[in-house]
């Protein structure tokens, strides 16, 4: 037996070993962690050309009925009633005490929301829904459905050769097309920082999908190794990393995903979990944010490292890190007072008892590329 063989699979798993893949456990699945290119490979493929991710294990849930958006407000601190159809908006779970719960996606269509949630989260996202919904719409997960993600400059074209119908679709819209003759779900997003796609697929499907994309020259198969990478870089938050029950959006950093319409003052204002303490904090400021910083050299600093000014005070620590092969550089996310959030802050990180100088900074740490049309 290996460590992957009690764990749940994705309709790709037979794919992946065919293609070389080293399986790992990750949130309950066998998953791919690399491919025999290797991560540094695969990373610098997705930035040049295009990447083929299977995320097939991430939650795919519906909410149905007419009070669906109305009712999705009353858990998320987001503008989802005004959401058009054909649009997807970011979105927070929160908590009665301000914390994330989880983050997910949202695409309103024609009859009802549909909802990507993360892997680690799903069984208490969709046990948290129908608790709190279950009245006011029909909360269906989604379990015969698979979702692949492609990414990277040349994934406009390569979709547009097996789907036409994506001409013109631009960052965070949704379409319902055929893809090589498949229905799919295709949303422009992602998680790389880079153009592309994410792709709902029937599971019998998925296959086929895959095979089809992975025939186009410029596409190479990707690992959770390299979308660590990749999403760092793009610096984009991962849960239970960068954003958990003790972290609210606002010293998460993440007040662009709270409308003007559900903060103090806004139409809709409030309404969801923890409010009063998020939108006090929108007023009166918080201890310590979610910052961006990078390194000098080749050390990379891993999630965990100890921050502290140059007199030794400790100030805050990484959440995640590492070294970014686009950027060239360490590059980390983390948590630090306040007063130490400003770009040029120079802090350092302790590493196995070494001091290592970094700089909080703006990010991303390489420029997004989003199809913005």
């Amino acid at each position: 037996m290996t460590d992957t063989d009690n764990l749940a699979r994705t309709p790709l798993y037979a794919l992946h070993l065919e293609l070389g893949a080293r399986m790992v456990p990750f949130a309950g699945y066998a998953m791919p962690v690399q491919y025999p290119a290797g991560i540094l490979k695969e990373h610098l493929h997705c930035r040049a050309q295009a990447g083929l991710f299977d995320v097939s294990h991430m939650g795919q849930v519906r909410l149905a009925g007419a009070e669906a958006a109305a009712a999705l407000e009353t858990l998320v601190p987001v503008d989802i009633v005004d959401l058009p159809l054909g649009q997807q908006r970011y979105a927070l779970f929160t908590d009665e005490r301000g914390g994330i719960l989880d983050d997910l996606m949202v695409v309103r269509e024609p009859d009802g929301l549909f909802l990507v949630v993360n892997a680690a989260c799903k069984a208490q996202d969709l046990a948290h829904l129908r608790t709190q919904l279950g009245a006011r719409c029909d909360v269906d997960e989604l379990a015969d459905r698979a979702l692949l993600a492609l990414q990277g400059p040349a994934a406009g074209a390569v979709l547009e050769r097996l789907a036409p119908a994506v001409v013109g679709m631009v960052f965070m819209t949704a379409r319902r097309v055929d893809v090589a003759g498949i229905p799919c779900l295709v949303t422009r997003s992602g998680y790389t920082g880079e153009d592309g796609f994410e792709i709902s697929v029937p599971a019998a499907q998925a296959e086929a999908l895959a095979r089809a994309l992975l025939a186009a020259p410029e596409v190479a198969p990707i690992g959770l190794g390299a979308r660590d990478s990749l999403r760092l870089e793009a610096g984009l938050c991962l849960y239970g990393h960068d954003i958990d029950t003790t972290t609210t959006p606002v010293e998460a950093a993440l007040l662009w995903a709270m409308q003007k319409v559900r903060r103090s003052g806004g139409a809709r204002a409030g309404g969801f979990p923890g409010a009063d303490v998020i939108l006090r904090q929108l007023a009166e400021g918080v201890a310590r944010k979610r910052v961006g910083l990078v390194g000098e050299g080749k050390q990379p600093v891993r999630e965990g490292a100890e921050l502290s000014t140059a007199d030794g005070r400790p100030v805050g620590r990484v959440t995640s890190g590492g070294f970014g092969p686009s950027a060239g550089r360490p590059v980390m996310l983390g948590y630090v007072e306040t007063a130490c959030a400003e770009p040029g802050t120079a802090l350092v990180a302790s590493v196995r008892g070494k001091a290592v100088a970094v700089t909080v900074c703006r990010t991303p740490f390489v420029p997004q590329r989003y199809y913005r049309g």
